[in-house]
């Protein structure tokens, strides 16, 4: 995931896998919603016959989870613009939720807790 300069001494950019990424999902994300095209469609078992079951999808979302957020940190502290920059791009980003292993673990920490 790692923050680069870019430009300005205070700008970073994303890695370019996770620039990859983010636009696999993004892909794969257009393709889902061609195929299904807001319709309803009922499934079937393999032998043909028709289930109960019908899909729809409006707006598929999909989620990245890299890195870790002690990558925006210089000599043990957080650095602000590496911080500031990567919350930038992933919250300008549509249908590619970005989060960190760090972040899902706390997340999920918060989850269990909460019972």
């Amino acid at each position: 995931m790692a923050c680069a300069p870019y430009r300005p001494p205070d700008v970073y950019r994303v890695s370019k896998d996770v620039v990859g990424a983010v636009a696999q999902g993004q892909k794969t994300a257009h393709k889902d919603l061609r195929m299904v095209t807001g319709e309803l469609h009922r499934l079937y078992r393999d032998d043909g016959a028709p289930t109960d079951i019908e899909t729809s999808i409006a707006r598929p979302r999909q989620v990245l989870v890299i890195g870790s957020l002690s990558e925006f940190t210089d000599r043990g502290a957080a650095n602000p613009e590496k911080i500031t920059s990567f919350e930038q791009y992933r919250r300008s980003i549509q249908d590619v939720e970005v989060i960190t292993f760090d972040e899902l673990y706390e997340w999920a920490c918060f989850i269990v807790e909460d019972r």
